[in-house]
C-alpha cells in the first residue's frame, strides 16, 4: 500500500522525455522524406534543362496564362493554413501529454448529455492510454495541414487541403471539443460557440469548393447571410432568461459571464493580461444586465446587417464585428493559448476571418471571363514532364510532403486508437522502469489456493510472474490482482507457457479458504494459470523474507502494509526482472503496468 494513489502530474520528467523522443523520431523520419522530395524535383529540373539544352529550347518554358488566386480565397487559406500551424505548436506544449486529458477533454464534455460524453470518453480513453504518442500525432497533423493550405494556392492539391481541414477538424470537434458545446449549458458565442474547430471544417469546406465557385458575389453573400442567421440566432441565446448572462452576479456569486472571466483570469499568464480579464470580470459582475443588454443588441444589429447584403452596410459591419471580436477574444476568451494546454487561438478569431473572407468575395470577386487564355504551343518532341512548370512541380512537392506529414502523424494515432495495450511510460514515471536482474529465484514448498502442493521447482519451465498479496486487503492487492488478469488477457494464445503466481503477504489471514475467496472476488479462480500460494506463519515468513518483502500490521490489525513488487523468473528459475507494482490512482496506470508486465514476459520469452 505505500504508493497508493501515486499520479505522475503533466511535469513528470519521464513522460517530457517520451514526448520529445516520438517527435523527433517522426521529425527525422519527416527530414529524410522532405530530403527525397527535394532529390527529386532538383532531379527533374536538371533534366528538363539539359533535354532543353540539347534541343536548343527555350528554359524555362513559357508559362500559360492563368488568373490570380480570388483574394477571398487566399485569404480564407492562408489564414485558417496559419491557424492550423499555430495550433500544431501549441500541442508541443509540455503538459500537453498528462494534462490534455483532463484539462482540456473532460471539461469540454462536463454538462453534456451523457451520449456526448461517452463519445468525448472514448478521445479521453485513447489520450490517457497512449499521451505522448497522441501528443505528438495532434502536432504533426496539424502542423501538416496547415503547411498543406499554405504551399497549395490552386487545383486539387488545394482542395485536398481543405477536405483535410473538414476530416481532422470534426475528429476534434467530436472528440476534443464535445460538438463545440451545443448540448451543454452555457452556450453563447462569447465563450467559443460553436467550437473553434467547427469553423475550420467550415473554412476547409469552402477551400474545397470549385474555383468557379469564387467567381462572382454569390459565395460572399451566402457567407455573410448564414453568418447573419448565426449572429441573430446568438442573441436570441444570450437573451433567454434564467441563463445567467443577464445577472452579472448574486448572492456573492459571480454570474455566468462574471465566472467565466474570473476563471479565465486565474488561468497562468502575463499579469497585465490576467488584471484586464479580471477587471472586465468585476465591471460585469457589477453591471450584468447593461453588458448583457449591450451584447444581445450588437449581435442582433449586425445579424440584420449582414443580412441586408448592402455593400456599404457590409463595410461597417464587418469594421464593427472587428473590433467587438477582439474585444471578446482578450477580455473574456483570454486568447485561448494560455494555462499550459491551451489548444487553440479560440473561436472569435476564426469566426472573424470568415467574415472578412465573405465580405472580400462580395467586394473583390473576380469577374468570368469567356475569352480562353492563349495556350503554349504543343511541341510533339518534347515529353509530358518536360512541360511541366518549375514552380509548379516546386508546389507539388510541397504539398506531397505536407501530405507526408500528416501520414506521419496520424498513422501512430490510429494505431493506438486500436491498440489494446496501455503504453508502459506512463507506469514507468511513478515507478520507474523494471530493474533488471539474474539472480536464481529462492525455492519455497507451498500451496496453492485448492491445497495442491507447489514449489518453484514445479514452476521449471515456465516463465513466471510472480507477486505477494494479501487476500483480505482492500486497496492494492485487489488492483494488482486485476492487472496480472488483465496481463493474462493481452497474451492471449501465449499465457500457456506462462504461470502467474500470487505469494499469501499477510500472517494471520492466509488459510486456503482465504485464498480462495480472494479468488472468486477478483474472478481469478476460473484462471487455469492462476497460482495464489500459502503455507504456515514461519514458512511465508521465510519466504517473504527471501524476496526481500518487509510485512507490518495495518492500523484496522487485518490488512498488512508491505511492498507492492512483481518479478518475472524465466523458465530456468532465474529472477530476470523486478517491478515496482504500485497501481497507481487511475485505470490508465493500472493498465500501463498490465502492458509493462507483458513486455517483460515477452521479453524473457523470446530471449
Amino acid at each position: 500500500m505505500p504508493g497508493m494513489g501515486h499520479a505522475p502530474g503533466a511535469g513528470n520528467s519521464t513522460i517530457i522525455h517520451d514526448f520529445h523522443s516520438s517527435l523527433g523520431r517522426q521529425a527525422a523520419l519527416i527530414l529524410v522524406v522532405l530530403v527525397l522530395l527535394f532529390v527529386a524535383w532538383n532531379g527533374l529540373r536538371s533534366l528538363q534543362y539539359r533535354r532543353a539544352v540539347a534541343r536548343g529550347a527555350q528554359f524555362p518554358p513559357p508559362r500559360p496564362a492563368t488568373s490570380p488566386e480570388p483574394v477571398a480565397r487566399r485569404v480564407l487559406r492562408l489564414g485558417f493554413g496559419a491557424l492550423w500551424v499555430i495550433d500544431g505548436l501549441l500541442q508541443l506544449q509540455q503538459a500537453m501529454p498528462l494534462g490534455m486529458a483532463s484539462s482540456v477533454l473532460r471539461p469540454s464534455a462536463a454538462g453534456s448529455p451523457e451520449w456526448v460524453q461517452r463519445l468525448v470518453g472514448f478521445g479521453v480513453e485513447v489520450w490517457t492510454r497512449h499521451p505522448t504518442t497522441a501528443a505528438a500525432s495532434a502536432v504533426w497533423i496539424q502542423l501538416g495541414i496547415g503547411i498543406f493550405l499554405l504551399v497549395a494556392p490552386r487545383g486539387r492539391w488545394s482542395r485536398l487541403a481543405g477536405l483535410g481541414s473538414v476530416g481532422w477538424g470534426l475528429v476534434v470537434w467530436v472528440f476534443g471539443e464535445a460538438f463545440g458545446g451545443l448540448f451543454a449549458p452555457g452556450l453563447t458565442v462569447l465563450f467559443g460557440a460553436p467550437g473553434g474547430v467547427l469553423l475550420y471544417v467550415v473554412a476547409g469546406g469552402l477551400i474545397a469548393l470549385p474555383e468557379r465557385a469564387w467567381v462572382g458575389q454569390r459565395l460572399g453573400r451566402v457567407i455573410c447571410s448564414a453568418a447573419g442567421v448565426f449572429l441573430l440566432l446568438m442573441a436570441v441565446l444570450q437573451a433567454w432568461p434564467g441563463r445567467g448572462f443577464w445577472q452579472g452576479g448574486s448572492h456573492s456569486k459571480p454570474g455566468t459571464l462574471a465566472g467565466m472571466g474570473q476563471d479565465m483570469a486565474a488561468t497562468p499568464q502575463p499579469h497585465f493580461l490576467s488584471s484586464a480579464v479580471a477587471s472586465f470580470a468585476s465591471f460585469d459582475e457589477a453591471h450584468g444586465w447593461a453588458v448583457n443588454l449591450f451584447v444581445v443588441v450588437a449581435l442582433a444589429v449586425t445579424g440584420l446587417a449582414l443580412l441586408s447584403g448592402r455593400r456599404r452596410l457590409l463595410y461597417s459591419t464587418v469594421i464593427a464585428l472587428v473590433v467587438l471580436g477582439l474585444a471578446d477574444w482578450v477580455l473574456i476568451e483570454d486568447f485561448g493559448v494560455f494555462g499550459g494546454t491551451g489548444t487553440d487561438p479560440n473561436s472569435m478569431v476564426p469566426l472573424l476571418l470568415l467574415l472578412v473572407t465573405g465580405y472580400l468575395a462580395i467586394v473583390r470577386a473576380p469577374v468570368a471571363v469567356d475569352a480562353a487564355a492563349p495556350a503554349v504551343a504543343a511541341d510533339p518532341e518534347r515529353r509530358w514532364w518536360e512541360l511541366l512548370d518549375s514552380g509548379y512541380i516546386g508546389r507539388v512537392a510541397a504539398a506531397v510532403g505536407a501530405i507526408a506529414v500528416v501520414l506521419i502523424g496520424s498513422a501512430p494515432m490510429v494505431a493506438a486508437s486500436v491498440n489494446s495495450r496501455t503504453d508502459t511510460n506512463l507506469v514507468e514515471a511513478i515507478n520507474g522502469a523494471p530493474q533488471a536482474t539474474a539472480t536464481s529465484a529462492p525455492a519455497f514448498q507451498l500451496v496453492d489456493q485448492r491445497g495442491q502442493p507447489v514449489s518453484m521447482a514445479d514452476l521449471r519451465g515456465y516463465t513466471v510472474a510472480m507477486t505477494f498479496l494479501d487476500p483480505v486487503c482492500t486497496t492494492d492487492c485487489p488492483i494488482i490482482a486485476q492487472e496480472f488478469k488483465a496481463a493474462n488477457q493481452l497474451l492471449g494464445s501465449s499465457a500457456r507457457k506462462v504461470r502467474f503466481v500470487a505469494i499469501a503477504a499477510n500472517p494471520q489471514y492466509h488459510s486456503v479458504t482465504a485464498l480462495d475467496d480472494f479468488d472468486r472476488a477478483e474472478g481469478l479462480a476460473s484462471q487455469s494459470n492462476w497460482l495464489y500460494l500459502t503455507g504456515s506463519t514461519s514458512t511465508l515468513a521465510t519466504v517473504l523474507n527471501s524476496y526481500g518483502v518487509a510485512v507490518s500490521n495495518g492500523v484496522a490489525g487485518s490488512m498488512t502494509i508491505h511492498a507492492d513488487m512483481a518479478y518475472v523468473i524465466d523458465p530456468s528459475g532465474v529472477t530476470r526482472w523486478i517491478l515496482d507494482a504500485d497501481p497507481g490512482s487511475s485505470s490508465a496506470q493500472q493498465a500501463s503496468f498490465s502492458s509493462l508486465l507483458v513486455a517483460e514476459i515477452d521479453q524473457v520469452m523470446h530471449s
